[in-house]
């Protein structure tokens, strides 16, 4: 008997459970028990929702790298976000897979749904994405009243942040995720509407992609005045000042650098944390 000849047979043992049909973010018409409660998160962000939701009692399995909120690292993993592992994933007999439209393969899904296993796709774009994608959550899970909940507190502590820090300067800010080649964040990231509400403004947010690779000349003719960089990430201060060109720029003569931890990069409630951390940065 082959492997997914296996497969198929276990896939056909699973119970059968009362469902609803969905339209998940990517348009696709998901068939979900009416209560899920053997997860699989296939992107570390989605990990996040689920606890903040409640659900993280549910999640049998995550992907590599989910470390927010700590206790997600100690979760079962099937594997990195973009090449999961079909075998692990099918043993743990889940309900449910969670995945994101942006960044976990559509072979994947393909699979899977061969499988009879139901993938429920999500997609976060800006900051409104994150709402929208946790309402998603909620709807997949017969969780509503607790994703509306958590939307409108996630909402409220974005607006008092923006209320404190509303008629100070506003900082030109440059957010570099790499810079050889210089790639940065645009007018579709959510980092972008997050330096906005904490009181900056990100100086590539007139670029329409949402992780645009730039030219060092377009860097410098929007004379950003700080750098917002990653703390710990391999993006360090002391790696652009060996750049040519990098040390011409204003913030990094005088060194005005703010530093924001990982949280940022998790388009999730822990990110809100992140979003908290750099208004008092931008002004104490």
């Amino acid at each position: 008997m082959t492997r997914l000849v296996a497969l198929i047979f276990v896939c056909i043992a699973l119970p059968a459970f009362a469902a609803r049909t969905l339209t998940d973010d990517l348009g696709r018409s998901v068939t979900v028990p009416d209560h899920p409660h053997r997860l699989v998160c296939l992107m570390p962000n989605l990990v996040d929702d689920l606890y903040a939701l409640g659900a993280g009692s549910d999640i049998v399995a995550v992907t590599d790298y989910a470390k927010y909120p700590p206790v997600a690292k100690s979760k079962p993993t099937v594997g990195l976000p973009l090449n999961p592992s079909l075998e692990a994933i099918v043993s743990l007999r889940p309900d449910l897979v969670l995945a994101s439209a942006d960044l976990n393969r559509s072979e994947t899904t393909i699979q899977l749904q061969k499988l009879e296993i139901p993938v429920f796709t999500v997609s976060a774009h800006g900051i409104e994405g994150i709402y929208q994608s946790i309402t998603s959550i909620g709807r997949a899970l017969n969780r509503e009243q607790d994703s509306a909940k958590l939307v409108a507190a996630l909402r409220a502590r974005a607006a008092a942040v923006h209320q404190r820090v509303a008629g100070k300067p506003l900082g030109k800010i440059l957010m570099p995720i790499w810079y050889d080649p210089i790639v940065t964040i645009g007018k579709a990231a959510y980092m972008t509407d997050m330096i906005e509400i904490a009181g900056g403004h990100s100086v590539t947010s007139d670029i329409a992609e949402e992780w645009p690779e730039v030219s060092l000349e377009a860097v410098l003719s929007r004379a950003p005045d700080a750098l917002v960089l990653v703390r710990g990430s391999r993006m360090s201060v002391d790696a652009i000042r060996t750049r040519p060109g990098w040390r011409t720029m204003a913030a990094v003569k005088n060194n005005r650098i703010y530093y924001v931890d990982d949280r940022i990069e998790s388009p999730s409630p822990v990110a809100f944390d992140a979003l908290e951390d750099l208004a008092k940065q931008f002004h104490p």
